[in-house]
């Protein structure tokens, strides 16, 4: 059964104990797909359908719930963050966050603050922007004795030739770069290397954020947070997402901006005191 049909098969909800009936079918139905992707479009499409102020009370129960660790909405916690980044769904989020603000659902809120990005003077080197252009920066040599045109750069993105993938992660525009994501031959430590770049480009982040398949990967998504320009819009969904040995690390990570340090701190505050089965060993050391 299809997530997006939920609304239409109950009577009106209420407050409270609807809000809790609503998200017990968002999680049963949710974990009804067993294919990641499903679930997220699935998600997606209850954003789109599912009347903002039935869903919102519905979203801020499974949140809180997946900050208490319960191991279900944890799971499913990961395709609703991986919808929220959506931009499909961009109205809508900000709908969500007028809800949250409106009727005090803080687990909601904390999933789709907008936080303010603000600059770390004080303790971040002062970093060289990317060109506003990415056809101004330096496209890697391609061993064709020229310059490839774009539409051939992304092209060569479809193909399943790890030498080229290797040339590809150092291509600077995002086009190619969200070709390249859907690439086979791409592994989770290539886009670690295109998260890690510095300075990078605000819309190759966003694209690799908003790419369910590597979102999802927990070395992936640690290190978008880690980076000092992830756009501020893409950050709450993916800290709802952290454990606490992640929330630490970006907590204490100064070249972070401080809205998102803060956010993680929040985070903390609400985790279950005793350790959980949700906390893994000490993420490995990113590249």
């Amino acid at each position: 059964m299809c997530v997006a049909t939920i609304q239409s098969q109950e009577v009106r909800f209420f407050p409270m104990e609807a809000a809790e009936l609503f998200a017990d079918r968002l999680v049963r139905s949710t974990l009804g797909f067993a294919d990641p992707d499903l679930r997220v479009s699935a998600f997606v499409n209850v954003l789109r359908e599912a009347p903002v102020d039935e869903l919102a009370p519905a979203l801020d129960a499974l949140a809180r719930r997946g900050e208490m660790a319960e191991p279900m909405a944890r799971e499913v916690l990961v395709p609703l963050a991986n919808a929220l980044l959506d931009e499909r769904v961009t109205a809508t989020v900000q709908r969500l966050r007028e809800e949250a603000a409106g009727h005090s659902l803080l687990a909601l809120g904390r999933l789709v603050r907008a936080t303010p990005i603000v600059s770390l003077t004080s303790v971040t080197p002062t970093r060289s922007a990317s060109p506003a252009n990415p056809d101004d920066e330096q496209v890697p040599d391609y061993g064709r004795g020229r310059t490839l045109t774009l539409g051939e750069r992304k092209s060569l993105a479809r193909r399943p030739d790890r030498e080229t993938v290797e040339k590809l992660v150092r291509d600077p525009h995002p086009e190619v770069i969200r070709k390249l994501l859907a690439n086979p031959r791409l592994t989770e430590d290539d886009v670690v290397r295109l998260v890690s770049k510095r300075p990078s480009r605000a819309d190759i982040l966003t694209a690799i954020a908003r790419s369910p398949k590597w979102v999802r990967r927990t070395r992936v998504r640690l290190s978008l947070l880690l980076h000092p320009d992830l756009p501020s819009e893409l950050a709450s969904p993916i800290i709802g997402l952290l454990v606490r040995q992640e929330l630490r690390l970006v907590a204490q990570s100064t070249h972070v901006p401080a809205p998102v340090r803060a956010l993680c701190l929040e985070h903390l505050e609400r985790r279950p005191p005793a350790p959980f089965p949700e906390d893994p060993p000490p993420p490995a050391k990113l590249q």
